[in-house]
C-alpha cells in the first residue's frame, strides 16, 4: 500500500510538471529565439550606419575595422558594389544560424550571422531553471508521498498484526482511534470482534471443563465397579477375565475423551515419537477382528513388515477405530486395512466392497452428520485429528469405498 501511495502520488507530480512544463518549455525557447533575431536586427542595423559613414568618407573596409564590432559567435560579411568581400570572424554553415543581410546606398551589402550552437546554449541556459525546479518538485513529491504513505498505511498495517494475532488465538487487541475513517471503522469492528471471540472461546473452555469432569466421573466409577466384580468370589472365573481384559477399553475411552477434550481447547495432543505404525495398525486389526464378524464381514490385514512413523500414536489408534467400525456398520464384504509406504508419507488405507457414494463431504460438520448414508460425527472428529497430526484424511478416487490416512514419515 505504501509503495502504491508514493507511486501515485509522484505520478501525478510528474504528469502535472509535463502539462505545464512542455509547454512552457516551447514558450521559453520560442522567447530566447525572438530575443536573439531582435539583437542580431538591432546590430546588423547598426553596422549598415557604421559601414556607410566609413565609405562616404571613402575609407577601405577592412577586417581589421569589422572585427572589434564582433560578439561571441557572430560572423560580418561585407561586399562591395563591385563584389569584393571582406569577412570577419569565422564563417559557419549551421542551418540553425541567425543570419541578416542589409543592402547599403551604394550597393554593397553587409551581412552579420550568429552560430545556431550558441542560440541553442543560451535556450538550454533559459531552461536550466525550469528543469531544476521540476526536479525539484519530484523530490519533493517523493519525499512528502513517503511522510503521507506512511502516515495512511501505519493504521492498516496495525489492523493487520491485529488481524493475525486473532487468527492465532491472541483475543488481547487493544487498537487506538485512527483518524482515518476507514481505518478506525475497521479497528472499531475487531476489536468487538476480538470481544466476541474471546467471551466464545471461554464458554467453550468451561463446557470443555465440566464436560470432561461429567464424562469422568462415570467412568471412574464404572472401572472402580468392575475391578470389585472382578474380585467378587461370586463372580465366575470366565467372566472375571472378561471384565479385566474390558477394563484396557475403559482407560482407552478415557485417554480418548481427554485427547478430544485437548484437540477442542486448540491443544497439543501430546508429543510425537517414533513407533511402529504397522504393529499398531495390527493391534487395532486385532481388536476390532470379532465385532467386524459379529457384524458379518471379514478383517483382513495386508501385513507389510515394520513402518517408522512419527505422530502421536493415541490419535491415530483413534482414526483407525472410526474407520473400522464405519466401514463394519455401512460397508459390505470383506473389510481390508493395509500400511504402505509413499516416500515422503505413510498412508493407510481402510477398504471395504462396497460401491463408493460419498465424497469428501462426509468430513464437514454437519454435512455428514445429515448424509443419508448414515455416516456420523466420527469422520468429522476423524478428519480434524488427522490434520492436527501433520497428516490428511480422504477418500480415494477407487470403485469402492476406501479411505486413506496419509501421516509423516520419521
Amino acid at each position: 500500500m505504501r509503495e502504491r501511495l508514493i507511486a501515485a502520488l509522484v505520478g501525478m507530480t510528474i504528469a502535472m510538471i509535463a502539462l505545464y512544463g512542455i509547454p512552457r518549455a516551447y514558450l521559453l525557447a520560442d522567447l530566447v529565439d525572438e530575443q536573439e533575431n531582435r539583437k542580431i536586427e538591432r546590430s546588423v542595423e547598426l553596422l549598415a550606419v557604421v559601414v556607410t559613414e566609413r565609405t562616404s568618407s571613402a575609407a577601405p573596409i577592412t577586417a581589421e575595422f569589422l572585427e572589434p564590432m564582433l560578439n561571441k559567435a557572430e560572423t560580418i560579411e561585407y561586399r562591395s558594389a563591385d563584389g569584393t568581400v571582406v569577412r570577419a570572424g569565422d564563417p559557419t554553415t549551421d542551418s540553425d544560424d541567425i543570419v541578416q543581410t542589409r543592402e547599403l546606398p551604394d550597393g554593397s551589402t553587409i551581412t552579420l550571422s550568429r552560430d545556431g550552437e550558441l542560440i541553442g546554449q543560451r535556450i538550454s541556459d533559459a531552461l536550466l531553471p525550469l528543469i531544476l525546479i521540476g526536479l525539484g518538485l519530484i523530490v519533493l513529491a517523493v519525499i512528502v508521498g513517503f511522510l503521507l504513505a506512511r502516515r495512511l498505511a501505519r493504521p492498516f498495517g496495525e489492523l493487520a498484526q491485529a488481524a493475525d494475532h486473532l487468527g492465532e488465538g491472541r483475543f488481547e487487541v487493544d487498537l487506538p482511534r485512527y483518524s482515518i475513517p476507514e481505518a478506525d471503522a475497521i479497528g472499531v469492528a475487531l476489536s468487538r470482534a476480538s470481544a466476541q471471540l474471546d467471551e466464545l472461546v471461554q464458554r467453550e473452555r468451561e463446557f470443555a471443563a465440566n464436560a470432561s469432569h461429567q464424562l469422568r466421573t462415570p467412568i471412574t466409577a464404572l472401572r472402580l465397579t468392575l475391578e470389585d466384580l472382578t474380585m467378587w468370589p461370586e463372580t465366575p472365573p470366565a467372566v472375571a477375565d472378561e471384565l479385566t481384559a474390558n477394563l484396557g477399553e475403559l482407560d482407552r475411552l478415557s485417554t480418548a475423551i481427554t485427547e478430544l477434550l485437548e484437540l477442542s481447547r486448540g491443544r497439543r495432543l501430546g508429543e510425537a515419537i517414533d513407533f511402529d505404525l504397522g504393529r499398531l495398525v495390527a493391534d487395532t486389526a486385532e481388536r476390532w477382528r470379532d465385532h467386524a464378524e459379529e457384524r458379518g464381514h471379514r478383517l483382513v490385514h495386508q501385513a507389510g513388515g515394520t513402518f517408522a512413523a512419527h505422530a502421536v500414536p493415541g490419535p491415530v489408534s483413534q482414526i483407525l477405530d472410526v474407520l473400522i467400525e464405519n466401514a463394519c456398520a455401512y460397508g459390505t464384504g470383506t473389510i481390508t486395512v493395509e500400511v504402505r509406504d509413499l516416500e515422503h508419507y505413510l498412508s493407510v488405507t481402510v477398504a471395504d466392497e462396497g460401491a463408493r457414494s460419498i465424497g469428501s463431504e462426509v468430513f464437514e460438520r454437519g454435512a455428514s452428520a445429515a448424509d443419508s448414508t448414515g455416516h456420523g460425527l466420527g469422520l468429522t472428529i476423524a478428519s480434524q485429528l488427522a490434520t492436527s497430526l501433520g497428516g490428511h484424511l480422504s477418500i480415494a478416487e477407487t470403485a469402492t469405498t476406501t479411505f486413506l490416512l496419509l501421516l509423516p514419515k520419521r
